[in-house]
């Protein structure tokens, strides 16, 4: 029953994104409020269907109902319960209806909450979301059905993925789910104001909150994810610019640049084309992902489906969505109105900059990642990865930053190059230092990008700083403070990205217990091998001693392996220090009786994730500081009316 319970209300839920719809266009076509008065209540009762149908599909995973086909193609009774709880999105089906309950949550949170918006642009917002909604959910009725029965019922599960059997399964997903909705928000709000005409600096206040938080949950989820990659697949990297990887890069670039570009039509009423060409970006990447993931037409350890018809679907909702907002767009785009003029030299020119920046780089991973593809199609099989990544993007990404340290330090609307010249000096002179310093120390010894990354990261670190001098601290706003961590984290990120591609050291060995190596500055002893058994599955583990000229600390990698479904495993055993990581792989064993052993020594490798969560934090601060001086202006305005 509990599948039938979840079945019907996502058919009902999207009966109700379809009423949705209708009512929001009839409303809008005809000028009828009382049809638009439905709009909103209809939102939070789909949001309330969908996250009874996705609580059913949880509750069958959790009990292990192997007469749910999904159940048993990708759980087991024997797993335990995070991995059965986080198994109901560790799949196609489940990772779509994942999708569309954050989506109907999130409609029914802008139904609830949006009160800035003029009605017409927030009714209208509220009919494209459910477009939206409901192109998802006949992709999940017709196509991709959670709740098929399977008859007989199944003894047991197939189980999950072994590389998946990790907490990071638990959060990683859900939160890219999150920002990829935040972006879908955002596209409606951009529709919702192309339809309506207003095209101003109110909607870019209504749509900032959402695109921010898109933006934090994407940079925490890429983040994450990347770290779980770093010490799950044993391979020792933390970027592999996989195809699935750059499916969720694209997305973060758009609202990267979405998000400055919003935040000056909101504060500055400028850009406005940009911002909704932006929006439409943004979305696109996030359904051009979602595509790569899900057609079929990738081999990848993050990848969910083997089926062409269902990328073939999706790729007929990426046509209707994308080809129509761009259809709208050329249409209407006659009818923004060109916002306030600035001076070449401004922070608005700066971040025109950054935005072109970014989209120069957003379009080099797009033609990496689908040109393999399209040559594939045609019978030629051709292999882009990071030689061809890191240097198109590389230099790109490297004068980004340094826009990123002017930036800040310009005024808005006009400025003088000359005072502007000067505000960069100490950003300026610590540079030209470092390449000094580091040209003495290790010429020859680091490639020409890890040097410049080096380089740049301490001048973004400074840059990033100053718009805090002369200032009162006490009364610096609070998303001040945000751009000033978010920027800081660039800075950490870049340089611990540049030291471990500068300084990293490798050494593979074959060694028999009892036996030591000398690795970077490391001692390392192999003392023995010992099976092991865990939940569901068994594993052979080397006990290991490092040194460096202290005490010893014992590390434990393993060979897993895992019977349902058969599959072998690396565990990684990983030593952090102040100065970086140890990072020891366990490998096959020799006829000889020797053990294979990957070692590797990171000097700072932690950077890299550091950056990436003070860069969230920085977004939250000033979600956080953004929100709160509206609450506060309201405020002002209610108490002003009622003394006057």
């Amino acid at each position: 029953m509990i599948a039938e319970l979840g079945l019907g209300a996502l058919w009902l839920a999207a009966a109700l994104a379809l009423l949705q719809l209708v009512l929001s266009a009839l409303g809008l076509g005809k000028g009828r409020a009382e049809l638009l008065s439905g709009v909103r209540p209809v939102a939070v009762a789909q949001a309330v269907l969908i996250a009874l149908s996705f609580g059913s599909l949880i509750t069958l995973f959790l009990r292990s109902d192997m007469s749910v086909l999904l159940v048993a193609m990708n759980s087991h009774s024997a797993k335990p319960w995070l991995y059965k709880f986080a198994g109901t999105w560790g799949n196609h089906e489940g990772s779509m209806l994942l999708w569309v309950t954050v989506m109907g949550l999130a409609g029914a949170l802008v139904a609830l909450l949006e009160r800035t918006l003029k009605r017409e642009t927030h009714m209208a917002t509220l009919g494209a979301q459910a477009a939206i909604s409901l192109g998802f959910y006949a992709f999940l009725l017709f196509a991709s059905n959670p709740f098929a029965r399977l008859n007989p019922a199944a003894p047991d599960g197939q189980g999950l993925n072994p590389l998946l059997q990790d907490p990071g399964l638990a959060f990683h997903p859900p939160t890219l789910y999150l920002g990829y909705v935040g972006l879908s928000v955002a596209f409606s709000f951009a529709v919702g104001a192309l339809l309506t005409r207003t095209v101003d600096a109110s909607f870019a206040r209504a749509m900032r909150p959402w695109v921010l938080g898109a933006w934090v949950l994407l940079t925490i989820g890429i983040t994450a994810g990347s770290y779980w990659a770093y010490y799950e697949l044993g391979w020792g990297g933390w970027w592999f610019w996989d195809p699935v990887e750059n499916a969720s890069l694209m997305p973060w670039l758009a609202a990267t640049a979405l998000l400055h570009s919003v935040t000056v039509l909101a504060t500055r009423d400028a850009l406005r084309a940009w911002t909704i060409m932006l929006a439409v970006v943004a979305f696109s990447m996030s359904m051009v992902g979602t595509f790569l993931v899900r057609s079929g037409i990738l081999t990848s350890v993050h990848a969910f489906a083997v089926d062409p018809e269902r990328g073939t679907f999706i790729l007929g909702l990426l046509a209707i969505y994308i080809g129509g907002a761009l259809a709208l767009f050329g249409l209407r785009v006659g009818t923004v109105r060109e916002g306030r003029q600035f001076e070449a030299m401004s922070r608005e020119t700066l971040l025109v900059v950054n935005n072109l920046l970014l989209t120069v780089i957003l379009g080099v991973v797009l033609v990496g990642t689908l040109y393999p593809l399209m040559t594939e199609a045609f019978g030629h099989k051709v292999s882009v990865g990071p030689p061809y990544f890191n240097a198109v993007a590389g230099p790109i990404a490297l004068v980004l930053m340094l826009a990123m340290v002017a930036g800040p330090l310009t005024r808005w609307r006009r400025d003088v190059p000359r005072v502007v010249g000067g505000r960069m000096l100490w950003p300026t002179g610590l540079m030209l230092g470092t390449a000094s310093a580091l040209a003495v120390a290790a010429w020859g010894r680091i490639g020409v990008l890890p040097f410049l990354g080096l380089v740049v990261a301490v001048g973004v670190a400074l840059g990033s700083l100053i718009p805090l001098t002369k200032r009162n601290l006490r009364r610096t706003p609070l998303f001040t403070y945000g751009m000033v961590l978010a920027h800081l984290g660039c800075a950490v990120s870049l340089g611990g990205m540049a030291a471990e591609s500068a300084f990293t050291a490798e050494k593979l060995v074959a060694m028999q217990p009892g036996e030591s190596v000398e690795a970077a500055g490391w001692r390392v002893r192999f003392d023995k091998v010992m099976p092991l058994a865990g939940p569901n599955w068994v594993a052979m583990q080397a006990d290991m001693a490092v040194s460096r000229g202290g005490d010893e600390t014992f590390l434990h990698p393993q060979n897993r392996f895992f019977s349902d479904p058969p599959t072998n495993t690396t565990e990684s055993a990983i030593l952090t220090t102040w100065r970086g990581q140890l990072y020891i792989v366990l490998g096959d064993r020799l006829e000889d009786g020797r053990w294979q052993m990957r070692i590797w020594w990171k000097p700072f490798v932690t950077l890299i994730w550091l950056g990436g969560f003070m860069i969230a934090a920085g977004g939250v601060l000033t979600l956080i500081g953004r929100e709160r001086r509206g609450w506060m202006l309201k405020v002002r305005k209610i108490r002003a009316g009622e003394w006057a």
